[in-house]
C-alpha cells in the first residue's frame, strides 16, 4: 500500500480540488494484485469490492486497502466467474456481479457464497449482452447498462426481469455503448453514453429528462465516458477514458473542475473504467491499464 498526496496540476480550480491517498494493487494474479480492474461497490461489513475482468474474480479490501479475501475465480461452478465487470449491492447486502462474457449475473450473499444466477447472454428481454457498471435503486430494482444491447435492463432483487428502456441511436434518450448507470438523491439514473461521448439523465422509468457533453477535450466535453460516482451532494465524478481525465459536475450537469492526465506516475491514468464513492466520501478509481485503484480525496 503507498500512502501519497497528490497536488492536481490540470485542475480548472486550482491543485487543491483532488488529493491522491492511496494506491492498491500491482499487476498479477496473487492476492492484491490485479490484470484488469473494472468497478467496484461497497458492502455492510466495511470492505470495498472490486471487480477483475481478467483475473476472473472479485477481490475484497479494506477501505484503507488491506486484502481481505477475493471470490468467483475461474471456473465452470455456479460460483464461478468469466469476466466480471458491473458490480452492485441489495438492501438485504447481497452482492450481484454482471459477467461480461456470459451474460449471467449471479448473486452471492454478504459473506461471499453463491445463491442464485439469472438473466443470459442474449439480445431477448431479460437477457444481457456485454453489462457494465450497474446500480441499486432506492426503489429495490436493479439498473444494468448493456453495452451489447444500447439499453438499460431492469431486474428486482431476487433476479427477475422486470423491464428495459432506450435503443440504438443518437437521439435524445438514445444510446450507444452504455458503460455506467447510477442512481442520485432524487432516484434519476445517470447514465455514461459512451459511444456518443456524453452523459444522459433518465426517470426511474426510464423516461429522457437531459443530456450533456458532446465529443471533444474541453472542460464538459469527452472522449468515451466510462465510470460515474455520485456523492452525497449530487456532484457527478465522470471517468473520461479518451481524455485520461476525471471530471466533476454539478447535481445540475454543470462542470465544477478535472484532473489527471494520460500515464503510469501516481495520479495519472491509463484506460479509465468505474469509479465510486466510498462511504467516507473517497473517490476510488480503477485505473486499468496500470493495474491498481487510486484512491483520492475530493472536494
Amino acid at each position: 500500500m503507498v500512502l501519497m498526496a497528490f497536488g492536481c496540476a490540470s485542475c480548472s480550480s486550482g491543485s487543491d480540488n483532488a488529493q491522491l491517498i492511496n494506491i492498491i494493487g500491482s499487476h498479477g494474479g496473487g492476492e492484491g494484485q490485479f490484470k484488469y480492474v473494472e468497478d467496484f461497490a461497497f458492502d455492510y461489513n466495511g470492505h470495498v469490492l472490486v471487480t477483475d475482468a481478467l483475473n476472473s474474480n472479485v477481490q475484497v479490501f479494506k477501505l484503507d486497502g488491506r486484502y481481505v479475501t477475493a471470490f468467483g475465480g475461474k471456473g465452470q461452478s455456479d460460483e464461478n466467474l468469466k469476466k466480471p465487470e458491473g458490480i452492485a449491492i441489495d438492501s438485504d447486502g447481497n452482492i450481484h456481479v454482471a459477467d461480461y462474457l456470459s451474460g449471467y449475473i449471479k448473486k452471492y450473499s454478504s459473506q461471499y457464497q453463491h445463491l442464485l444466477t439469472y438473466s443470459g447472454y442474449g439480445p431477448e428481454k431479460g437477457h444481457t449482452l456485454e453489462t457494465e457498471f450497474m446500480t441499486f435503486h432506492p426503489n429495490g430494482l436493479l439498473y444494468v447498462p448493456e453495452a451489447g444491447n444500447d439499453r438499460i435492463s431492469v431486474f428486482n432483487m431476487q433476479g427477475e426481469f422486470k423491464f428495459s428502456f432506450s435503443k440504438t441511436g443518437s437521439g435524445p434518450g438514445e444510446l450507444i455503448r452504455p458503460e455506467a448507470a447510477k442512481h442520485n438523491s432524487k432516484g434519476q439514473l445517470v447514465v455514461a453514453d459512451l459511444g456518443n461521448h456524453r452523459i444522459q439523465l433518465f426517470d426511474e422509468k426510464g423516461n429522457f429528462l437531459k443530456t450533456w457533453g458532446k465529443e471533444g477535450s474541453a472542460p464538459g466535453e469527452f472522449k468515451k465516458p466510462t465510470g460515474i460516482a455520485i456523492d452525497k451532494d449530487d456532484n457527478i465524478f465522470v471517468a473520461d477514458i479518451g481524455n485520461s481525465r476525471i471530471q466533476k459536475f454539478n447535481a445540475q450537469g454543470e462542470f465544477q473542475y478535472m484532473f489527471g492526465s494520460a500515464g503510469r506516475k501516481a495520479g495519472e491514468f491509463g484506460n479509465l473504467h468505474g469509479i465510486a464513492i466510498g462511504p467516507t466520501g473517497k473517490l476510488y478509481v480503477a485505473d486499468t491499464a496500470n493495474h491498481r485503484v487510486q484512491v483520492f480525496s475530493v472536494k
